[in-house]
């Protein structure tokens, strides 16, 4: 193809076999300085001195011959599940070799790839480009805001063109990075020198570069975790001030149990070290993005320090570490591409990401993160939100997942009757029913965990990709038990079904009940999100100023004609004001169980003043789960330690 008359390098579709099931494939360790044959490296030189005004420089160098060039700009980013590379924040962007300019043209049709065409006698293309950061307003994964005057979180991906036609696994790039004045940084990279302010980094693939980003900040602090093993494990912070810095000597415990239990759940690992690159700070897009030997995790600034908010973030550190495992090193094999511009194929995210909730969740409670307790109130109130859902009436789960790219960004309006990112909560249940199962079919003898160890564990050694299909689950869980995994499966991931899968917390000793006072665990969620959770009363999510966030269909407010978007003035005649509207309304939602009258709600929708008359009289509801009398508490014993 042409653009504009230049002739662009064609990049073809995934050329490797993927390997069987068990056999290793696809990344190599990381890139020595010279790859085999003597490729030579990409220089990227990384200027982030003026990161307090959120502009990144950066300078490349890349290796080419005469003639037609085709370079890209990452577009799909791992772990992202969408074409989210931020291309609308790349600024100027020059070419030039031997010192002369090259004109460059943007591909009509693909916004992310640049042809040019390269003088005769040059031996490389020089490109000097900025990227503009976010504000912290901007929400997202990595394209969103993630630095501030005190910290950044920096992601190769945003400052990098690449040449087409070789897989990004077989181009080595060799950066460096410079820093403000004072600022330490941690990294999964391998450092060869620093001097003079900058760092330079050995020369790695393009792949295992993309793969491991960079914390830094003029208030860091690298704290060791986990037992003394063959690889060790740190928690590298970067905060806006020094007292966010300091770990809870209890959380400090919890996060060497958490290395400790994950070794014990997996067997073996796939990096020779792993460092979590925690921010805390309010200034950034809080979320958590999975590496190979890192991960991006991202809180509240005394997200470490208030122990109420604390249990919030308990299942960051120990879903993405998870993900090391199931996700990085064990990858579906439509997600695995030869460079950065090819469609990811998403369907199996409810085992990718599904799998991963389930067990971090179980690692939070096991390392100490979480207690029991409140184990149980997440899992109460996903069992709630789960059946609120009411979407899975006419959109099978697995469609969730293929359609990732696009549920990721999408409101939160509407979102039980649209479905959201359902493959995280909804697969966790799944993957619960699934090991009820196998303990009470064997009589104990087995477990889900067989399964992990057996399919995500393998050989320690750096990191690799083994790819994986529905089959090879199936295969893998039948090893653990016979049974029909294949039709297990496929009833709760592509079928259409009304019913709440709920049978592995039932299974398991316990069923979903409701309680007239939300759970600690719940009002921490809500003060986090600034909102009044009455999903299970009235049916409607609203934020502190009044506002509706959001409805389930065919609950009590739905049926008012109440909507998402519409502002609450007024409850039973009092205004919405002074300082606690929120009890005056849950003071409401709990006075209309000794009530016939309706809950009478003014609202405000647009320009217009309604009143609703909300017909509901089952008092206030948030859920818990009780035992199931008589019944095996096997939920107990999965959260029992296998340390």
């Amino acid at each position: 193809m042409t653009v504009r008359g230049i002739p662009v390098v064609l990049v073809f579709a995934l050329a490797a076999a993927v390997a069987a099931p068990g056999e290793t494939s696809r990344i190599a360790p990381p890139l020595a300085a010279e790859t085999p044959g003597g490729a030579r490296p990409v220089t990227l030189d990384l200027d982030a001195s003026d990161v307090g005004r959120k502009i990144l420089h950066a300078k490349l160098v890349i290796p080419a011959r005469p003639g037609a060039m085709t370079l890209y700009y990452p577009k799909w980013i791992p772990g992202e599940h969408g074409p989210t590379g931020p291309v609308t924040d790349l600024a100027g962007l020059k070419f030039s070799a031997g010192g002369k300019n090259v004109a460059w043209k943007r591909d009509e049709a693909e916004m992310y790839t640049f042809g040019c065409v390269v003088p005769s006698g040059a031996t490389a293309l020089e490109v000097a480009l900025d990227f503009l950061m976010p504000p912290a307003s901007t929400e997202g994964f990595s394209s969103a805001a993630s630095s501030t005057s005190e910290l950044a979180t920096l992601n190769w991906n945003q400052v990098l063109l690449y040449p087409a036609g070789t897989p990004v696994r077989d181009i080595p790039y060799r950066a460096s990075l410079k820093l403000p004045a004072g600022w330490k940084f941690g990294t999964a990279l391998p450092v060869e020198s620093s001097s003079g302010g900058r760092t330079l980094f050995k020369a790695v693939s393009l792949e295992t570069l993309i793969d491991s980003p960079v914390i830094a900040g003029a208030h860091f602090r690298e704290v060791p975790i986990g037992p003394k093993l063959d690889a060790p494990h740190f928690v590298e912070m970067a905060a806006e001030g020094e007292a966010a810095l300091e770990i809870p000597a209890a959380t400090h415990s919890s996060y060497d149990h958490l290395v400790t239990e994950a070794w014990t759940l997996f067997g073996a690992h796939h990096y020779r070290s792993y460092r979590f690159l925690l921010a805390l700070s309010d200034g950034i897009a809080h979320f958590g993005l999975e590496h190979h030997e890192s991960s991006d995790d991202r809180i509240p600034e005394r997200g470490l320090l208030d122990p109420e908010e604390r249990p919030t973030h308990a299942t960051l550190l120990p879903h993405e570490f998870v993900h090391s495992w199931n996700g990085k090193y064990r990858r579906p094999a439509d997600i695995i591409t030869t460079d950065y511009q090819q469609p990811m194929r998403t369907s199996l995210l409810w085992v990718y990401e599904g799998l991963t909730e389930y067990l971090g969740q179980i690692l939070a409670e096991r390392s100490g993160l979480w207690t029991s307790e409140q184990y149980r109130d997440s899992l109460a109130m996903i069992v709630q939100w789960a059946g609120d859902h009411v979407g899975r009436n006419w959109r099978p789960l697995e469609d969730t997942a293929t359609s990732a790219q696009l549920l990721f960004p999408a409101r939160r309006d509407w979102e039980a009757w649209r479905r959201s990112t359902d493959f995280y909560e909804e697969s966790a249940l799944i993957w619960l029913d699934a090991d009820t199962l196998i303990r009470e079919k064997s009589g104990g003898a087995k477990s889900l965990e067989d399964f992990v160890q057996a399919f995500c564990g393998g050989k320690s050694g750096p990191p690799m990709v083994v790819p994986y299909t529905f089959d090879d689950v199936v295969q893998g869980m039948n090893r653990v038990l016979p049974y029909d995994w294949a039709g297990f499966f496929r009833d709760r991931v592509e079928s259409i079904s009304a019913s709440t899968p709920t049978a592995g917390v039932e299974r398991g000793g316990w069923r979903l009940t409701y309680a007239d006072t939300p759970s600690p665990l719940q009002r921490a969620y809500e003060r986090r999100n600034k909102e009044i959770d009455l999903s299970a009363s009235l049916g409607m999510v609203v934020a502190e100023n009044g506002t509706i966030k959001d409805v389930i269909p065919g609950r009590a407010a739905y049926r008012a004609g109440v909507g998402p978007n519409m502002k609450i003035l007024a409850v039973n005649g009092r205004r919405w004001t002074g300082d606690s509207p929120d009890d005056m309304l849950r003071a409401a939602v709990a006075a209309t169980k000794n009530s016939i009258k309706p809950l009478e709600l003014i609202l405000e929708n647009g320009e217009y003043l309604r009143t609703c008359s909300v017909d509901y009289h089952s008092g206030a509801k948030y859920p818990r789960l009780e035992r199931i009398p008589g019944t095996e508490d096997l939920l107990s014993v999965i959260l029992k330690s296998a340390s």
